[in-house]
């Protein structure tokens, strides 16, 4: 994991044009992956800290002037940038540049609630740092400037060529880099993918404000972090903006940048790539031919190049007509999902039993994101990727949720359910949603990257949460959305709700605590069940005391029900959100040990299996567990969770499988665990143990490590015993199938 954040660190220079054979002083470690991509740039560079530059000695033993000068965010870790500046600009030859990465104190991601990168607090640079360093006891560890800031201190040194691209998400994920005199006329919100220092803190989305900020001439001054092109003879780049796709591995790595001549190139970061870009070219060649508009381009010299379209896209066409005429919308929607159809020969026709079209060439980008609506038309582009014998309601459905993701006012207008009906997608939507996943699974290597982006990426539920608390005082907040069982007692427990919230609170904490009733606001579901209860008016909470209702609100959007139980009396209730885990009862009907045991290591351990075949390695996982935990309990996949994930059903039934576990002397408790919630992080809220214990085949598992992170932040732990070798489930059924005892 580590070389792929090096790689994509690299994006930070990759696209920059150096001049060939240019010496270059690279500011810091020949370590550095920055450092390292100049030297597989084939450049000559010299690699020295920053108090050797401020050193005349140390700059003549190695050989000055450069062509070149790069720091990135070294000038924000001394106290006077300015005067380092001053000596900076004479070690360059007359012609020379340096180029600086720089964060901005002003960053959007600190507006949202990220910490400073230095001082690790939220606002202390949008503050200009007047609380922080205000004592001698305080250590300097490095300030961030403002673009305003930085323009000046650049100017006092007397350096006054150069230019600022805007890069998001930061330094360190350089996916976007936009030069100040360039504005972006796409849908940033769902092209980046927000980075932070510190993401627990976040509290607020900063791509929908992405569009706001542009149309208020904002954007540039609240970029995360600036790459700063400096010039000694006024020669800049002509570059005006990079998108770099590095993260998809070396297969699909692409730099795509727009320069001021109106071209705009496409460019492989590895060898391997260039084979995309031949697929890009024969693909657009294929849908031109198939009747669609291609942007017109042409593969040379192993650099794909298009001429750059001054045209809304595609995507804010639409957005906008929805805005204005939710008919002509509609009628664009239909006209997109026939060129989609279009695009490629039908192998098989709809025969509408929900199973759509399929189509000999499936093209999985043929989105309003990848295309320009010019002429009353739409003109399509980077259509890289493509599918044999692919469903077109795959293709249909990217079309309706790349339109509406992160989209909230179109939901509110027109929700997305309702063109999954238009066009025949909802009786198998759950395959559909499948394998459009897998296919951005696969590109973005998802899984590869899950630990680090969990790390660095914001957690919705999170976000949630904080903004949850800047609402309410703590008291307020401890009763609402955390001390969610509290109060229970002899009251009756009523779930107001009866949509999927309700449903995964009756299967995680249901037996714990069982529901009474269940109401809902929309009178069509009353009379229907859901697990078995009946849904009813939230007029039952009119009958009676209202202090005997416990009441847990299960919906998203649950203020309106809060003011509802205001104005019925009813003051004992709380929030349940499904992202978090609750203490609860099980843990205190699991006694300690006796006096006259010494405590293990763990209390409550917990180990999750499908257990099929019972044979010597899952005893041996057992007995382990046990010799480290006071109280194991065994979870026991369900025949559906099992089938899920190995698309075979187990030779036991799931109740049989549970009471032979049960029936092993180291277990101290055994459950089939509920169809969906056979996950880690599920289990955890069902069973609120103290380590899960798993097998070393599931060690370097990206999802399991990212588990590992998930429990850890619970107060909980991951270990793994060593995998016994000699026997395992598969085996066996490998050898009945040798010797003729299983089909």
């Amino acid at each position: 994991m580590e070389e792929r954040i090096r790689e994509v660190q690299k994006g930070l220079l990759r696209w920059y044009d150096f001049r060939e054979g240019s010496r270059v002083l690279y500011v810091g470690s020949d370590k550095d992956a920055l450092a390292e991509w100049l030297f597989e740039a084939g450049l000559e560079v010299s690699c020295m800290t920053m108090a050797d530059t401020l050193s005349e000695a140390r700059v003549k033993s190695n050989g000055g002037p450069w062509d070149y000068l790069v720091s990135v965010a070294g000038l924000e870790k001394i106290r006077r940038p300015g005067t380092v500046l001053l000596t900076w600009k004479k070690l360059l030859k007359s012609d020379g540049r340096m180029l600086l990465g720089m964060n901005n104190r002003l960053g959007l991601r600190y507006f949202c609630g990220d910490r400073d990168i230095y001082t690790g607090r939220s606002m202390d640079g949008i503050e200009g740092y007047r609380r922080a360093y205000g004592s001698r006891e305080d250590g300097f560890y490095g300030q961030t400037y403002d673009k305003n800031t930085l323009e000046k201190m650049l100017k006092n040194a007397g350096i006054t060529d150069f230019r600022f691209f805007s890069v998001l998400s930061d330094l360190n994920n350089p996916a976007w880099i936009c030069a100040e005199d360039y504005l972006p006329n796409e849908d940033l919100a769902n092209r980046i993918f927000p980075t932070y220092n510190h993401p627990d803190t976040v509290f607020l989305e900063e791509e929908p404000l992405y569009d706001s900020l542009i149309q208020n001439g904002m954007f540039h001054q609240t970029a995360n972090a600036y790459f700063i092109e400096c010039s000694l003879n006024g020669v800049l780049s002509d570059v005006c903006h990079v998108t770099a796709s590095l993260e998809r591995g070396r297969e699909d790595a692409l730099l795509t940048i727009i320069r001021k001549s109106g071209i705009v190139e496409k460019r492989a970061v590895y060898p391997e790539g260039l084979k995309r870009l031949e697929e890009l070219e024969a693909h657009g060649r294929d849908l031109e031919a198939h009747g669609l508009r291609v942007l017109e381009g042409r593969l040379e010299d192993g650099v794909y190049r298009m001429p750059y379209m001054d045209a809304e896209v595609g995507q804010l066409y639409l957005k906008r007509l929805l805005l204005c005429d939710k008919e002509k919308f509609l009628e664009a929607m239909d006209h997109f999902r026939d060129l989609i159809l279009q695009s490629s020969d039908i192998e098989e026709p709809d025969r509408g039993d929900g199973e759509g079209a399929v189509l000999k060439r499936g093209y999985l980008d043929l989105v309003p994101l990848n295309s320009f609506f010019a002429d009353g038309e739409f003109v399509f582009y980077d259509q890289e990727f493509c599918k044999a014998h692919y469903p077109a309601n795959v293709l249909l459905l990217r079309m309706i949720g790349s339109f509406y993701l992160g989209n909230v006012q179109a939901c509110k207008i027109l929700p997305a359910e309702e063109l999954y009906d238009r066009y025949g997608l909802t009786k198998y939507l759950d395959r559909w949603r499948r394998m459009e996943a897998e296919f951005l699974g696969n590109l973005l290597k998802r899984k590869q990257w899950q630990v680090y982006h969990e790390k660095c990426r914001r957690n919705p539920e999170i976000v949630n949460a904080n903004r949850q608390r800047m609402n309410y005082s703590e008291t307020e907040y401890q009763r609402l959305f955390c001390d969610i069982f509290k109060g229970i007692g002899a009251r009756k427990l009523v779930l107001f709700g009866s949509g999927t919230f309700a449903r995964r609170f009756l299967t995680l904490y249901g037996k714990a605590y069982p529901v009474w009733a269940v109401v809902d606001n929309q009178e069509e579901r009353w009379g229907q069940k859901v697990e078995g209860i009946e849904i009813q008016s939230p007029d039952l909470l009119t009958k009676g005391d209202s202090d005997d209702y416990k009441v847990l609100v299960c919906i998203k959007n649950y203020l309106s029900v809060l003011r509802q139980l205001d104005r019925m009396g009813i003051r004992n209730y709380s929030v349940f959100d499904p992202s978090k885990a609750y203490p609860h009862g099980t843990r205190e009907v699991i006694s300690a040990p006796g006096p006259d045991r010494v405590p293990k290591k763990y209390h409550v351990g917990y180990v999750a299996g499908v257990f099929d075949m019972f044979h010597a390695g899952h005893l041996n996982m057992f007995r382990k567990a046990k010799e480290q935990c006071d109280f194991l309990i065994v979870g026991v996949v369900s025949d559906e969770g099992a089938y899920e994930k190995k698309r075979k059903y187990p030779l036991i039934p799931a109740r049989d499988r549970v009471e032979v576990v049960r029936a092993c002397r180291y277990v101290d408790r055994a459950e089939e665990l509920p169809f969906g919630c056979d996950g880690i992080r599920d289990a955890y809220k069902l069973f609120q143990f103290d380590c899960q214990f798993t097998g070393t085949d599931y060690a370097e598992n990206p999802s399991w490590l990212a588990d590992r992170e998930y429990l850890e932040k619970q107060g909980a732990e991951l270990v793994f015993f060593p995998y016994t070798e000699r026997v395992s489930s598969t085996k066996l059924r490998e050898k009945l199938k040798e010797e003729g005892g299983m089909r």
